[in-house]
């Protein structure tokens, strides 16, 4: 008797519904139980419920983490769609010199973040970094980012925003040579100016893609952790630690694995949350596009 199709599959899917077992879904249930215990080094874990998620939502430090988080999550992620998009914009236009800007463009992405953060150090250096320089010689303001937290955190966002442009770039601009030229010559025949052309037939189709850009960028942005450690390791006096930092201070540096654990499954909720905003939106996109 010849086995159902599901049935001739399972041993084929088997290694890999184990490995997914093994590196996501164990781990993840293992971070559960961890968070609704009190630990540390030499402690045995011992049963706490729901006291380590009320012990993270109720520190003030938390609440400092996760606004610098937020600011810079609004921040960076709409100035990084917003260049993003306008950059595809303009080399759909036809500008010249297209591949090779390209490569310039897209660099950004194979630089590794420690080498983005060391080579960022060394331009904006206080004393003697090359754009710090340039900048005293125009009598235009500096950043000083290893004392003044503001400088800090905004150094922290031209520094996400550089590193994560071409990937917002590359799917706005995919989306952008995807409109059909016939439709903007039939907007040329009706009359339409760049302006409305823009307003009524690129903006709209390029929706989609821009949703799909910010949720991703959202859900990774939320997760910084390279950046701001490795410029300003979330001081001074921990003014500009994200939430990504809080974590591993309370993990590492504390050893309150239980609270690490319940502020790493605030974050998860908080991306489903954001996931699910985006679902919601793409649905009533969807609903207005079929009426």
């Amino acid at each position: 008797m010849q086995l159902p199709t599901t049935a001739r599959l399972l041993p084929l899917l088997a290694p890999v519904h184990l490995l997914i077992l093994s590196v996501i879904v164990l781990p993840s249930l293992y971070v559960v139980w961890l968070s609704l215990n009190m630990s540390s080094f030499g402690q045995a874990p011992s049963f706490v419920g729901l006291q380590n998620y009320v012990r993270v939502l109720a520190d003030p430090a938390f609440h400092r983490a996760l606004l610098n988080t937020v600011v810079l999550v609004v921040v960076a992620v709409h100035l990084e769609l917003a260049v993003g998009l306008g950059m595809a914009l303009l080399f759909a236009s036809g500008l010249p010199f297209r591949r090779f800007l390209l490569v310039a463009v897209l660099a950004p992405y194979a630089v590794s973040e420690v080498t983005a953060v060391v080579m960022w150090r060394f331009l904006f250096d206080p004393d003697a970094g090359p754009i710090t320089l340039a900048l005293r010689a125009l009598n235009l303001p500096t950043l000083d980012w290893s004392f003044e937290p503001s400088h800090a955190m905004t150094l922290i966002g031209l520094l996400t925003i550089w590193l994560h442009l071409p990937f917002t770039f590359v799917i706005v601009y995919a989306a952008r040579l995807a409109i059909p030229a016939e439709l903007y010559e039939a907007a040329r025949i009706d009359g339409a100016t760049r302006w409305q052309a823009f307003r009524r037939v690129t903006l709209p189709l390029l929706a989609p893609a821009m949703l799909i850009a910010l949720l991703f960028r959202y859900i990774f942005a939320f997760r910084l952790f390279s950046e701001a450690w490795l410029l300003t390791k979330g001081g001074p006096a921990r003014s500009t630690e994200v939430v990504a930092i809080y974590l591993y201070q309370e993990a590492f540096s504390f050893n309150a694995f239980g609270p690490a654990a319940a502020t790493a499954w605030i974050m998860v909720v908080i991306s489903l949350l954001l996931a699910g905003a985006y679902v919601l939106l793409l649905r009533r996109g969807g609903l207005a596009h079929a009426h």
